[in-house]
């Protein structure tokens, strides 16, 4: 497809609030059945909100935020694994149609991509995903470096070594994720990985900022070569190593791990 051009032109369908009971109970069957073929990754509904005792909210838009955060989420797995390519625009009523849902959830969760610097809006058209280049992945290694090694150094000194084998499953789960060959898959263990690693500094807005950068440092770049399952089979392979240099307090090991996995499979 050219690059800047708008897939489709459905009208947008109505909002799901507008629906019957009958309708609001299909939809969340609709997206996950929408979700699924995005290469096995896992989509997270957001809990609704339980009802203040005086003026409870209404059912409408509690549904409207759980098909929103999982359009979200599989708009995420669809950029990660490629199927929303660099450079092209997408609306949002195609896009709606595609999950079985009206173009407002979808909006919205492509105006949170565009906060997030995944996308941007052209006026009229709809929503183009952001052509990224080898200088910008540099340049996150770069400030994931300056963040996360001095971190995970002092992490090193202070964690024992039994909080550091508690990790252990999810360093597996990065393996099994990348013998699939799953991007999408591959992606979130990574970040959940380095996420639990993070949090044993007991700084949230460090694990926060940290994640947001390691999410777009995923993104695939404009003229990018497939991703080889051996590729992904060699950076998992780094977490467990990692795991080993922190608990034997090997600082120049951990160091050098940190460094180079930010150069590996993320990109």
């Amino acid at each position: 497809m050219e690059q800047g051009r708008v897939r489709g032109a459905a009208a947008p369908r109505p909002y799901a609030s507008s629906y019957g009971p009958e309708a609001e109970a299909r939809i969340p069957e609709q997206v996950a059945r929408a979700v699924e073929p995005a290469r096995g990754e896992h989509t997270h509904s957001e809990p609704p909100a339980p009802p203040a005792p005086a003026a409870p909210a209404p059912r409408t838009a509690v549904q409207r935020h759980s098909v929103r955060g999982q359009i979200l989420q599989a708009l995420r797995t669809a950029l990660v694994s490629g199927e929303l390519r660099p450079g092209e625009v997408y609306s949002a009523p195609v896009l709606g149609e595609r999950f079985g849902v009206s173009a407002t959830p979808v909006r919205e969760a492509m105006q949170q991509l565009a906060l997030e610097g995944a996308v941007e809006v052209v006026p009229n058209r709809g929503f183009r995903v952001v052509e990224r280049c080898a200088r910008e992945l540099a340049e996150l290694a770069e400030v994931r470096a300056l963040i996360e090694v001095p971190v995970m150094l002092r992490l090193a000194r202070s964690v024992p070594a039994a909080r550091w084998s508690e990790l252990r499953p999810l360093a597996d789960a990065t393996a099994a994720a990348a013998a699939t060959g799953d991007r999408a898959r591959y992606a979130e263990s990574d970040r959940a990985f380095h996420r639990a690693v993070l949090s044993l500094a007991g700084n949230e807005q460090l694990v926060a900022v940290a994640d947001d950068l390691h999410r777009r440092a995923q993104w695939p770049l404009t003229s990018a070569p497939a991703l080889r399952r051996a590729d992904l089979v060699a950076d998992a392979a780094e977490h467990s190593a990692l795991l080993e240099a922190l608990v034997a307090q090997d600082l120049p090991v951990v160091q050098a791990l940190v460094r180079e996995h930010f150069t590996g499979a993320d990109r």
